[in-house]
C-alpha cells in the first residue's frame, strides 16, 4: 500500500524548507556585505557630517601665532597689518630698535655710544636722554624733565627707543595688551564698524569652523571689523585679538573711531630761502692779502648774488679754526647786492674729523666758533665744505649739521652744505637729512675725473652732472633747495708708458693749449663737450673742455630740473663770455 496523502504533504513540506534553508545560507554572504557597506557608509557620511557641523576645539600656540620667541617679544600691528618687527617689553614699557624706527617712521635720533647718550634735534630743541634702564629723565636744551619709564635702555648691546620718547616727535596713537604681548599701533585715525557678539564665539586664525582658536567671546561683547566677508569677517577685539568670526554671530552697532590719533607732530624746519636763482661763486682764497682781490674776481660777474670766500678752516683736532675773513671784503660785497657765504672747510689740514664731531663739548663748541665768526664779520650765510667724512663719521656729520642749524636759524644766517655727486660710497652724507636741517644743498658737479684718477676722463660730463642732480633729489632733497656747481676748469691729460697724470686748466688756459698746439677739436655728443687729443714725444695728451656750448647744455639740465640755482668752482677760472651765459639762465 502506498504513503497516505497526508504522509506525501509532510515530504513535500519538509523539501521546501530545505530548499528555502539552502537559499537562505546562500544569501547570508550577500546580506552581511550589504550590511557592511551600509555601515562603513554610515560611518564615513556621519563623520562628514560631523565635520561640517561642529567646531573645531583646537587653540592656537600664540606665542607662535606671534612668532614671539624672546619673553620680552612683542608683536606690531600697525593700522592693524602685522608688521615682522618686534619690539620689546622692558620694565612696563615698549621699545622700539633704531632699524624699526627708521622702517616706520624715518629715524632721526642720534645715538652717542661712547657718551652713552640718544639725542633728537629739532629746529629749536635738543632733547637728549641717557641711556639706561635706571634713567626716566631727559633735558630739553638742559631743562631737565621727567617721563615714567626710561626713554632709551641698552638690550642686548641695542639702543632701544621708547614708545613714549618716540611719540614726542611722531605723530601715533598704541595699545598695548599683555599675554602675549601685542602692540596695536596706529598712524592715522581710522573708523570702523563696530559690532555686538550675539553668541558666544571664537576668534579664529583664518575664516573657517576648523580653523584654530585664537581668543574667545562672549555674548555682548564687542568688536571693530576690519574686513567684512560673505560669511566671515576679519575683527580686531577690545582686548586686542584679531582674526575671524562668522557674521552669523554678530550684529552690527555703528562706525566708531579706533584709537585716534593727534595731529602732526610738526617738524619745524623752515628754510631761509632766497628770492630768484642763485648763482654762487667761490673765492678761493689763502691769505689776508688774497682778500683783496675781491673786485678784480667779480668785475665781469654779471648776475652773480652770492660769494662763498674759503675763510674757514679746521686747523686741529680741537676744532680750532684758521680764519682769514675780513670785513672790508664782507662791505664790498653787500654793496654789490652779494651775500658772503663763507667756506668751513676740513680740506686743508689733516685733522680727525671723528674726535671732533663724535664729541658733544668739541662738536659744540666748534658750532659756537663757526657762528660767533660768522656774527662778528656780518656774514649772511655758512657753507659746510667737510670733504673728510668717513662712514663710520656719517652719524656725527648728520647731528653736527642739526646743532649748527639751530644756530644759523636762530641768528638768521643761511646754511649750506657742498656734497660730492651721490655714489653708493658717500651714501653717509645723509643728503635727506640736509634736505631737511640745511637751507641749501650744494652738489659739487666736478670731479668726475680727478688728480689721482687712473684713467683720463671728463671733469663734468653732461652723464654725470644729471646724474648727481636726479640722485639727490632721489635721496629726498627738494629739488628748490639744491644749488648745482659746475666748473670754470678742466684737466690736461698726460699718459706716458702706461701712467696717468693731469694738470688743472683753467677756461682760457684750456683753449690757448688747443690752438697753440693746432689740436682739432671735435664735439662729443656723449659728455656734451670738446674733446682734442695729440701725441709727441710717446706722449697722450687728452682734453675735455668747459666753454660757453658745454656750460650751456648743463645749465639747460639744471633749468629742467628746477634747481635753486648755479654755484661755480672757481672764480678766476672762468672766461668773461660765461657770466652773460648764467645770467641768461638766471632770468629765464
Amino acid at each position: 500500500m502506498g504513503p497516505t496523502r497526508e504522509e506525501q504533504s509532510r515530504k513535500r513540506k519538509k523539501k521546501r524548507v530545505k530548499k528555502m534553508k539552502a537559499a537562505i545560507a546562500k544569501l547570508i554572504p550577500v546580506l552581511v556585505a550589504v550590511v557592511l557597506i551600509i555601515a562603513i557608509g554610515g560611518i564615513y557620511y556621519g563623520r562628514t557630517l560631523i565635520e561640517n557641523v561642529y567646531y573645531s576645539s583646537e587653540r592656537k600656540d600664540l606665542n607662535e601665532y606671534y612668532e614671539l620667541f624672546d619673553a620680552n617679544d612683542v608683536a606690531v600691528f600697525i593700522q592693524n597689518s602685522y608688521v615682522p618687527e618686534k619690539a620689546k617689553y622692558i620694565n612696563g614699557a615698549c621699545y622700539f630698535d633704531l632699524d624699526m624706527i627708521g622702517t616706520y617712521f624715518g629715524n632721526r635720533f642720534y645715538v652717542n655710544s661712547e657718551e652713552a647718550v640718544v639725542m633728537y634735534t629739532t629746529q629749536t630743541d635738543i632733547y637728549e636722554a641717557g641711556i639706561g634702564e635706571e634713567n626716566k629723565s631727559y633735558s630739553v636744551n638742559g631743562e631737565v624733565k621727567t617721563l615714567e619709564t626710561a626713554p632709551a635702555v641698552l638690550y642686548k648691546e641695542e639702543v632701544l627707543i621708547s614708545v613714549e620718547f618716540l611719540k614726542m616727535f611722531e605723530s601715533f596713537a598704541y595699545e598695548f595688551y599683555p599675554t602675549p604681548n601685542r602692540l596695536l599701533l596706529y598712524t592715522q585715525s581710522v573708523t570702523y564698524p563696530a559690532a555686538v557678539i550675539t553668541k558666544e564665539t571664537k576668534i579664529r586664525v583664518l575664516g573657517g569652523v576648523k580653523s584654530e582658536i585664537v581668543a574667545d567671546l562672549a555674548a555682548e561683547d564687542r568688536v571693530f571689523i576690519l574686513e567684512e566677508m560673505e560669511k566671515w569677517s576679519k575683527v580686531v577685539s577690545t582686548d586686542g585679538y584679531m582674526g575671524y568670526i562668522e557674521n552669523k554671530r554678530f550684529e552690527k552697532d555703528g562706525d566708531v573711531a579706533k584709537t585716534p590719533v593727534p595731529e602732526q607732530v610738526a617738524d619745524g624746519y623752515t628754510p631761509i630761502l632766497m628770492e630768484g636763482v642763485i648763482n654762487m661763486g667761490f673765492h678761493q682764497v689763502f691769505s689776508q692779502k688774497a682778500n683783496e682781490t675781491f673786485e678784480s674776481s667779480v668785475k665781469d660777474a654779471v648776475g652773480m648774488n652770492v660769494i662763498a670766500p674759503t675763510w674757514f678752516r679746521v686747523q686741529d683736532d680741537e676744532g680750532t679754526l684758521e680764519a682769514i675773513a675780513n670785513k672790508e671784503y664782507v662791505q664790498k660785497a653787500h654793496e654789490k647786492g652779494m651775500q658772503v657765504w663763507a667756506v668751513y672747510t676740513d680740506v686743508d689740514y689733516s685733522v680727525n674729523l671723528e674726535g671732533i664731531l663724535g664729541v658733544t663739548a668739541k662738536r659744540r663748541a666748534l658750532i659756537d666758533r663757526m657762528v660767533a665768526y660768522a656774527l662778528e664779520y656780518g656774514i649772511d650765510g655758512i657753507n659746510i665744505d667737510f670733504e673728510t667724512v668717513k662712514p663710520e663719521t656719517g652719524a656725527d656729520f648728520a647731528q653736527f649739521l642739526r646743532e649748527l642749524s639751530i644756530q644759523t636759524h636762530a641768528n638768521n644766517l643761511v646754511l649750506s652744505v657742498c656734497n660730492y655727486a651721490p655714489t653708493a660710497s658717500t651714501e653717509h652724507y645723509n643728503r635727506a637729512e640736509q634736505g631737511i636741517v640745511a637751507d641749501y644743498v650744494v652738489v659739487m658737479g666736478y670731479d668726475e675725473h680727478w688728480a689721482t684718477s687712473d684713467v683720463a676722463g671728463s671733469v663734468a660730463s653732461i652723464d654725470f652732472v644729471e646724474g648727481g642732480i636726479l640722485r639727490t633729489i632721489e635721496s629726498g632733497v627738494a629739488a628748490n633747495r639744491i644749488i648745482n656747481a659746475i666748473p670754470f676748469y678742466t684737466r690736461l691729460w698726460k699718459t706716458e708708458n702706461g701712467q696717468v697724470s693731469s694738470e688743472v686748466k683753467g677756461m682760457s688756459a684750456a683753449k690757448k693749449w688747443a690752438e697753440e698746439n693746432g689740436v682739432e677739436l671735435i664735439w662729443d655728443n656723449m659728455t656734451c663737450q670738446y674733446y682734442a687729443e695729440m701725441q709727441a714725444d710717446g706722449v697722450l695728451y687728452q682734453i675735455w673742455l668747459e666753454e660757453e656750448e658745454s656750460i650751456q647744455t648743463k645749465l639747460n639740465v639744471m633749468k629742467t630740473n628746477g634747481v635753486a640755482g648755479v654755484a661755480e668752482w672757481k672764480l678766476g677760472f672762468e672766461q668773461a663770455e660765461i657770466w652773460e651765459i648764467i645770467s641768461a639762465y638766471q632770468n629765464s
